[in-house]
């Protein structure tokens, strides 16, 4: 009887550390899931119909999935004393928005208090939404909010994320940090690149290896040795002759290379194009800007 009781305990304390670890496991990950059915549209402005507002939500959710990033959209009446960038930032920092280690994602902020559209890319979000991006997004969103068209506004808005996102990062894109000149390059090899190179490399490294194993061999020399080992002195001799050198004349020219100057490219010669300027704050990578209306 001790030892079915002492097995009934044992199966018990089984079960119970199983169901921890179930637990455990649930909580972690449900934690770092991006994905769950939290809505991500806050019309605290009441811009939106119950329609728009459910369509937004739906293109988000698949947005998400494909991105693996955040995309929230906030209006607001009341910034409580705060400009438009303030209150995306922490709007964005105090609703625990973002995916990853870098909070990856978007917001866009209607603020009808302080009359801006503003745009704010968070994370490697950044290296997608260049300033030249967001710029061409706020262009059409601006003239849809300007005309009192809140759903189109922010429709704009998903549909150029979504564009440029699949557009992919631009060539020479680079974060440019506001508050230290710190610059950022991103560096990434595509797959033919990686191709183009190893088949490179290796044909070098063949044609090398081929040509040293050529060299060493001697085969030429050796068959050529004994022609040249006894002709070379009966056909030699030694000729003399005075010759001598006059400097006729000296010329020195003086060439002024000029210095270039970026051509008016930003970021110390980088392609202002692909320039995303940036700061920091409360550990995140943040930039963007906004639109007055």
């Amino acid at each position: 009887m001790k030892t079915m009781k002492w097995m009934d305990i044992q199966k018990r304390k089984s079960v119970v550390l199983w169901v921890f670890f179930f637990l455990f496991f649930a909580a972690f990950f449900g934690k770092n899931d991006s994905f769950g059915e939290e809505g991500r549209v806050f019309d605290d402005a009441g811009l939106f119909s119950q329609e728009e507002k459910a369509a937004f939500e739906n293109q988000i959710t698949s947005m998400r999935k494909e991105m693996n990033m955040d995309v929230v959209i906030v209006t607001t009446r009341d910034a409580g004393g705060k400009s438009a960038g303030e209150f995306a930032e922490d709007y964005y920092v105090d609703g625990g928005y973002g995916v990853g280690s870098d909070y990856r994602g978007v917001l866009l902020l209607m603020d009808m208090d302080n009359r801006e559209v503003y745009i704010l890319p968070v994370g490697k979000m950044n290296r997608f939404l260049t300033d030249k991006r967001w710029n061409a997004i706020l262009d059409r969103s601006y003239e849809a909010i300007s005309q009192m068209d809140y759903a189109a506004c922010a429709q704009y808005f998903l549909d150029g994320v979504t564009r440029y996102y699949r557009a992919g990062i631009p060539g020479g894109q680079y974060n440019y940090d506001k508050e230290t000149g710190k610059i950022s390059v991103y560096r990434s090899i595509r797959w033919y690149e990686a191709a183009v190179a190893a088949g490179i490399a290796l044909m070098t490294a063949g044609l090398s290896c081929m040509g040293v194993v050529s060299r060493y061999s001697m085969k030429k020399e050796r068959d050529r040795s004994g022609n040249y080992l006894m002709a070379y002195r009966g056909n030699s001799q030694f000729r003399y002759s005075d010759q001598t050198d006059h400097l006729i004349n000296k010329t020195v020219t003086h060439v002024i290379i000029p210095r270039n100057h970026g051509g008016g490219s930003g970021g110390g010669g980088f392609s202002s194009g692909g320039r995303s300027t940036t700061h920091s704050s409360s550990g995140r990578t943040m930039g963007g800007g906004g639109r007055k209306f």
